[in-house]
């Protein structure tokens, strides 16, 4: 599903990623971890084309990433779902609105909209709040509501970068349980986090980055 092969990423004259490969199949749940600065968000960011490789080889989904034109990227990304840290929701805009924008492009009819979004926000369990601005909603109702907005195009690939950093212990297990829950319907996760407890105990692969590099695999 993610295939990365002697991948390096440079920065002017510093090395960001220097020959990395890895495999992450279908249907697997991979957490990425390593010390700030050592190239977590730009993995993440190779994936979804906010960044291409100085060298080697990336496929996505089946899609090589060496032969996509700019005008091709947004038809790779309806395979991707993409969780950030900071939410990136439109405050002026509601919960319904924000989860309906990525079918709105994707030029759906308004009642398959209503019935995509509403089944999404029900699996977060914040049909309740589909009416209700972000700036009304706590941090880790934001958070589900990112992760509702990432899911409601189907995506095959869901990419998460410290989506529990800015939540406490119970809220944080809350959204690795929707994680779990999504991967268990045969969606790819990959989520980076420097956070040791998300991972631990899980059964699940873990790739260690230190200086640029992938240093070590282990299991959870």
């Amino acid at each position: 599903m993610i295939e990365f092969s002697g991948v390096s990423k440079y920065y002017d004259q510093d090395i960001i990623l220097k020959d990395v490969s890895v495999s992450i199949e279908k249907a697997e749940m991979v957490f990425l971890t390593g010390p700030s600065g050592a190239g977590k968000t730009t993995l993440l960011k190779l994936i979804y084309c906010a960044e291409r490789p100085d060298e080697g080889h990336i496929v996505v989904a089946g899609w090589d990433i060496r032969k996509l034109k700019q005008r091709t990227i947004p038809f790779l990304r309806r395979n991707l779902g993409i969780v950030f840290q900071d939410f990136r929701l439109l405050r002026n805009k509601t919960v319904f609105e924000n989860v309906a924008l990525a079918l709105r492009i994707h030029d759906m009819h308004p009642t398959e909209i209503k019935e995509d979004v509403f089944e999404v926000l029900k699996d977060v369990k914040l049909s309740h709040k589909a009416n209700t601005y972000p700036a009304h909603l706590s941090g880790g109702e934001q958070q589900r509501i990112v992760i509702a907005r990432a899911m409601v195009t189907k995506p095959t690939v869901l990419l998460a970068d410290e989506p529990t950093g800015n939540l406490d212990a119970e809220t944080s297990a809350t959204i690795m349980n929707l994680f779990r829950d999504i991967n268990t319907r045969g969606t790819t996760v990959l989520i980076a986090t420097h956070n040791k407890s998300l991972f631990q105990g899980t059964g699940c692969r873990i790739l260690y980055l230190r200086e640029n590099q992938i240093e070590k695999e282990l299991i959870g």
